[in-house]
């Protein structure tokens, strides 16, 4: 009788490759600083996007590395700084998720500022421990060796690209993108035809995981399609 042999199920390809991307930011200290929360009012108001994105985005990396503190600066030099804490409590629970443009992440920001010192103005003008300074970060993008064909390669890139990669393609491009989306899951729903896989991924918290967490959470949701 003839060996029977058992067909080794495919992999489908994807419409398009993924490909792996890093970035690094240049941070550079901007011209609006603050001494009380009034004058971070005033200078949240009229500073450059790139600052609003350094200290809520890039603060929030920042975070998965040390694990401590508030996951934004603003939040962060409110309560150490000028001692409020039931506002940098509320700073602190602001979700950038929610948000698909700069504007109106800083308009959130401005009006809950602008709430809170309507509430207790003593706060207003009372100045604090030390300065806030404003920074903005220039962005670098650094192509990577890695690139995905089908959803096996994607796995298996996403446990060898680094953290910034993870970054990048998963908090970092929802503003790039503008949609309450990331890189990931726009090409697994639309080239790899996974929007399953594509909706738990979105889903991943970013804000309770460090960044490698958020790497296994992405790899053992794809594995389990294989």
């Amino acid at each position: 009788m003839a060996a029977q042999h058992t067909a080794i199920p495919q992999i489908p390809k994807a419409k398009a490759p993924f490909y792996f991307n890093s970035a690094t930011h240049l941070v550079r200290v901007e011209r609006e600083q603050a001494h009380s929360l009034g004058e971070l009012l005033d200078a949240m108001r009229g500073c450059s996007e790139a600052s609003i994105f350094q200290h809520t985005y890039q603060t929030l990396a920042e975070h998965h590395f040390i694990r401590q503190g508030f996951s934004n600066d603003f939040a962060h030099w409110t309560f150490s700084a000028c001692n409020e804490i039931g506002l940098a409590e509320q700073l602190a629970a602001i979700d950038v998720r929610n948000f698909t443009t700069i504007a109106n992440l800083r308009t959130e920001l401005v009006n809950m500022l602008g709430e809170y010192l309507d509430r207790v103005p003593r706060a207003r003008d009372r100045a604090a421990a030390e300065p806030f300074y404003f920074c903005a970060s220039e962005l670098f993008l650094i192509p990577t060796p890695f690139a995905a064909a089908d959803l096996a390669e994607f796995a298996d890139c996403l446990r060898k690209v680094s953290v910034h990669s993870i970054q990048h393609h998963f908090i970092d491009a929802r503003l790039r993108l503008r949609l309450s989306s990331n890189d990931f899951s726009q090409w697994l729903e639309v080239d790899a035809d996974r929007a399953d896989l594509a909706a738990k991924i979105n889903r991943i918290d970013f804000y309770t995981q460090t960044l490698n967490g958020v790497r296994a959470k992405i790899v053992d949701i794809v594995e389990s399609a294989l």
